[in-house]
């Protein structure tokens, strides 16, 4: 408990005992009788009183905190000292429960996230420092100690490891790094001593980035929780003046002032909106929460409402439900070796950043020399034609070969064909075949389980490849040899067929599919840790690259769902029913307790729930 929360449990006791002793020793009547009670009621009940008439002076009338004032103070006008100061107690109780249910939950966040590093080791003159991690430029060289966090992002260039990443990915095992392997901050180095080169400066390292996105998702209401607030502000002064009507109108017609006034005050204690008010906002935050243990990064609440209508998902290929990581092969003519057709397939690709290109380039296993190369122009969707020691070297697809008149050979093998051709003449072409992740027909099936009636993959690669990766996983669509732009023009085709109430949510690697993520109802970026171009572009990030995560994404943001649902039926229903038997006369102050205290704290427990997501 925080000092706050114990000062407000002493006075619960204090207030407690000196109700009870009240009841005890005090005679049943005399002038002194509401004295003797006013001590424990304002014991516990100033700072109500004085939340109320603060916010009065400031134009809030309409709150809680003046609901239990005025609901209390006439209990004590109309005689009824002790629910009076009962009335205030149990209220006390019940805010106490819902700010250390509260702490916890966002303690239980706060203790997930809790990835930021507090310094960084440096080499200075000889001397290991401890610094600020914000001191850290990029290019500088960092100590990374057994059992310490990873600071910064960067590449190792000395010493081996393994590294915990359960804080980002929600992945157990650990991850071997080694020397020329990329690290990122939030990590934890379980073993080995690391030399990390860093790459980024603090402020835009993964950790930084995380965090922010976490700090301010609540920015990012749901539309449940807006209308929750909107509701709050029109039901409360309906209510009201419900009870003034209630006070004043029936008694004209049957007599009866002061029992009316009591039945009055009873309603306006039923009436606080205290249960909606917490634990819908509480819910979403929990979700969000429950997600980021398994790994998943939800922006705001409103992703999250928005994923529970799933209906289509969309993936992209490469990189999402397939490794990315390729195998070459050179297919050629005579007239230019395997070797030399590589290393002109990767001196045109050393310019970009696909993953094939890299691929191509990891093949060739030869430092690039820049000198060689005198121009490079990508021309987008078909591939790269550069001059290569002073010979035109045109690197792509079947498109490129045609636009350029080269008469190109097709190729007989599964997989992405890349055609070289040197000087107007055909050379001959790299067969690259991409590997299928393990958990990608799994992840597939989930999401048809879980409701999604449409699977749909989108891929630049050429058709018979698309087709054969879209069997293999049962994918319900494939469109290939798609651009980029094509790419958008095909998710807006597929916006306009989903139903009204229903979500199109796409995956992707987050780098070269940033305008397809943003056009979606929900973009989540797969394999996302470092991506600057991910996280802007997504709603929702997937801490690795598992294609499972999605699935279990969609699965928490109905959970989630569910819950704000039973808790606003739940906390409604009981309210509506005991204020109309509050109306009759049937329920009494310890039943508005009950509607009011009891109704809160068990939708703030089933809010919890959201936390603890599996």
């Amino acid at each position: 408990m925080k000092r706050k929360q114990k000062k407000v449990l002493c006075r619960i006791i204090i207030s407690a005992v000196l109700l009870v002793a009240a009841r005890i020793f005090a005679p049943e009547e005399g002038w002194f009788l509401p004295l003797i009670y006013a001590v424990p009621y304002l014991v516990i009940g100033y700072d109500v009183i004085k939340k109320a008439v603060v916010n009065i002076a400031h134009g809030q009338v309409f709150d809680e905190n003046f609901l239990m004032m005025i609901a209390t103070i006439g209990a004590f006008a109309t005689g009824e000292y002790t629910e009076a100061a009962a009335v205030m107690l149990f209220y006390q109780i019940g805010e106490l429960f819902q700010s250390v249910a509260v702490g916890r939950s966002r303690k239980s966040i706060s203790e997930l996230m809790d990835i930021r590093p507090d310094y960084a080791n440096i080499e200075r003159d000889g001397t290991l420092c401890t610094v600020d991690p914000e001191e850290i430029a990029v290019g500088d060289e960092i100590i990374i100690k057994a059992g310490e966090k990873i600071p910064l992002d960067g590449v190792v260039t000395e010493g081996e490891s393994s590294v915990d990443t359960s804080a980002l990915t929600g992945e157990s095992l650990p991850r071997t790094v080694r020397e020329g392997d990329d690290v990122i901050s939030g990590c934890i180095n379980r073993s080995g001593l690391l030399r990390v080169k860093v790459t980024k400066p603090f402020g835009e390292s993964t950790v930084s980035k995380i965090l922010d996105l976490v700090e301010n998702s609540a920015s990012k209401k749901a539309r449940t929780e807006n209308f929750i607030t909107r509701f709050a502000r029109y039901y409360t002064p309906a209510v009201v003046l419900a009870a003034v009507a209630l006070a004043v109108i029936p008694p004209i017609f049957a007599g009866g002032w002061l029992n009316w006034l009591h039945r009055a005050l009873i309603f306006l204690v039923i009436s606080c909106p205290c249960a909606l008010v917490i634990s819908v906002p509480l819910s979403f935050f929990g979700g969000i929460g429950g997600a980021g243990r398994q790994g998943i990064l939800v922006k705001g609440g409103s992703y999250l409402e928005t994923l529970a209508r799933s209906e289509t998902v969309v993936f992209d290929k490469t990189g999402t439900l397939t490794k990315g990581v390729f195998n070459v092969t050179a297919v050629h003519p005579e007239m230019i070796d395997e070797q030399k057709l590589t290393e002109l397939a990767a001196y045109a690709e050393s310019s970009s950043t696909h993953p094939i290109a890299r691929s191509i380039m990891d093949a060739c296993n030869t430092e690039i020399d820049r000198r060689r190369i005198s121009s490079c122009e990508e021309i987008s969707g078909r591939g790269i034609k550069a001059v290569i020691d002073g010979s035109e070297v045109c690197v792509g697809s079947d498109k490129l070969m045609d636009s350029i008149g080269v008469k190109w050979h097709p190729c007989h093998h599964i997989g992405t064909t890349v055609h070289v051709a040197v000087n107007g003449e055909y050379a001959g072409h790299i067969v690259i075949s991409d590997e299928i992740k393990e958990t990608s027909p799994a992840a597939v099936k989930a999401l048809k389980a879980a409701g999604v009636t449409k699977t749909v993959m989108l891929t630049g690669d050429s058709r018979p490849v698309g087709e054969d990766v879209a069997r293999r996983l049962g994918i319900s669509e494939v469109y290939a040899e798609l651009l980029p732009a094509g790419k958008v023009e095909k998710v807006e085709e597929l916006l306009s067929r989903k139903s009204e109430k229903g979500a199109l949510v796409f995956v992707g690697d987050g780098i070269n599919d940033a305008p397809v993520l943003s056009r979606a109802d929900i973009g989540i970026a797969m394999g996302a840790m470092g991506s600057d171009a991910a996280i802007e572009a997504a709603d929702i990030v997937l801490m690795d690259d598992d294609p499972a995560k999605i699935a279990k994404a969609v699965s928490i943001s109905r959970r989630t769902l569910r819950i704000v649902y039973e808790n606003i039926v739940f906390a409604l229903g009981v309210k509506l029913l005991v204020l109309l038997l509050g109306a009759l006369g049937i329920a009494n102050m310890w039943a508005a307790v009950f509607a009011d205290v009891g109704v809160s704290v068990i939708a703030i427990l089933n809010a919890m729930r959201a936390l603890r997501q599996k």
